[in-house]
């Protein structure tokens, strides 16, 4: 059977957003920048913040906002010395939300919802 060009253009389109939301999907599975993730959802904040809400050392949170920001993921922009780090836009919050949302289910801090 021959793919018409449309259906092949397709085929390729979805093939590049399955792998760039399979790239989103990784970079939430870990734990620390999980929890980056889910204190920028509040709004914008700098490393001290930020290490201070995830626990993490302090080496570790910039290298995980390192990828983050090469992601796409996250922007920043200075104040005074200081770099704020902010989500890049809200579809970011609330898969967050969903993610944790689901582990609420799974630990059965949540009835089932269909």
């Amino acid at each position: 059977m021959h793919l018409s060009g449309a259906q092949s253009t397709q085929q390729r389109d979805d093939g590049e957003r399955l792998a760039v939301a399979a790239e989103v999907l990784g970079l939430l599975a870990d734990r620390t920048r999980l929890a980056l993730l889910q204190r920028l959802a509040e709004g914008e904040a700098d490393v001290t913040t930020l290490t201070e809400a995830c626990g993490a050392a302090r080496p570790s949170v910039s290298q995980h906002l390192s990828r983050l920001r090469l992601a796409g993921l996250v922007t920043t922009h200075k104040e005074g010395r200081r770099v704020v780090y902010a989500l890049r836009h809200g579809h970011l919050r609330r898969l967050v939300e969903e993610a944790l949302s689901v582990a609420d289910h799974q630990l059965g801090m949540l009835p089932p919802h269909d």
